[in-house]
């Protein structure tokens, strides 16, 4: 339990590990912040039209449609469809209706509602005729959140590596790996520390990042929770290897970047591109695939391809977890005999 105390102790005082521990909660809040925002005025219309141009039956009709700014001169209905910062449509009294004007920097959403906003017009009286059913506006951050909080996840499950990482470095530009190596310590209880405050520090940060966003039934946070656990396992693992192999802190901060980046960048492209067959098999060899994979059902809520898939992602996860276990204590137990050898 002391050299646990020692480790936890050490840990505390590292001001970079403790920013890696605040940033996925703090990132969480940010996102939790933004799903309560109504950003449906985002996608609202805006009309610029000329004074004394259009008749009021016209200026009524595109009200139906989006907010409508009235403007003296061309030179100020201009200016404003140019302003980047604005999706203004010019609406002009033409001989057949209207005719529209738009800057072309433009989202293509509002520049086909400019192609067809004459048409529609001309055929407004028909349209009055017709049953319309309002349908209701979607959510355009709800499917981006889930992306993000998932990969906010991912990375507050990785904090075990940087934890693990950090320390054991600094213990070898301090000196004290070689008091470690001299000390009546197993090579199996030296692991077991190390794992156990990566594997705390990560669960602990993953756990408060699902609570700042995510408010899942009990059964699916229990999901949620069990698929964190592995998770966090082999990070703390893959913190164990890195700290191993690198010989300063730069290059271990190094070698933590790249790996973080292929733990992000793996399961994001292989979701966003709908992958399946052997490249989705071929992906699983990177962990976070298969956490990705559950935190995105979990968060979809879809209880009947949440069992089956979370399945699949768990003894994908178990299996990780075995296999990197035994390969860092095959590979420990190869340099100490080389050492001894020596």
């Amino acid at each position: 339990m002391k050299g646990l105390f020692y480790q936890l102790k050490s840990v505390w005082k590292d001001k970079f590990c403790i920013l890696s521990f605040l940033l996925p909660v703090i990132v969480a809040l940010a996102l939790n912040f933004i799903g309560g925002i109504d950003l449906s005025s985002v996608t609202e219309y805006h009309f610029g039209v000329l004074e004394n141009d259009l008749s009021d039956k016209t200026i009524s009709w595109l009200e139906r449609y989006g907010s409508v700014t009235i403007y003296e001169t061309w030179e100020d209905m201009t200016n404003a469809v140019n302003e980047p910062s604005t999706y203004m449509i010019g609406v002009l009294a033409d001989e057949n209706g209207i005719q529209t004007m738009v800057s072309g920097d433009e989202l293509d959403i509002f520049r086909q509602t400019a192609d067809t906003l004459p048409a529609l017009y001309r055929g407004r009286n028909d349209a009055e005729h017709i049953n319309v059913t309002v349908l209701e506006r979607p959510d355009i951050m709800s499917g981006l959140q889930n992306i993000f909080i998932a990969i906010t996840l991912i990375v507050a499950m990785f904090m075990g590596c940087t934890y693990n990482a950090v320390n054991m470095i600094s213990e070898k530009e301090n000196g004290v790996d070689l008091v470690n190596q001299i000390l009546p310590m197993t090579q199996s209880g030296y692991v077991v520390q190390k794992i156990f405050v990566g594997f705390t520090g990560g669960c602990l940060s993953a756990v408060l990042t699902a609570c700042c966003y995510f408010r899942l039934p009990p059964g699916n946070a229990l999901l949620m929770l069990a698929l964190m656990i592995p998770s966090a396992f082999i990070a703390a693992l893959i913190g164990l290897f890195i700290g191993k192999f690198s010989e300063s802190l730069m290059s271990g901060v190094v070698y933590i970047k790249i790996i973080m980046i292929i733990f992000m960048a793996v399961p994001l492209v292989s979701y966003l591109l709908g992958t399946d067959g052997l490249i989705s098999t071929l992906c699983y060899f990177v962990p976070s695939s298969a956490s990705f994979e559950g935190i995105m059902n979990l968060a979809a809520g879809e209880q009947p391809v949440v069992t089956s898939v979370i399945a699949k992602d768990m003894l994908i996860l178990t299996a990780h977890c075995i296999i990197w276990f035994l390969l860092y204590l095959s590979i420990s137990k190869w340099q100490k005999r080389r050492v001894l050898t020596i």
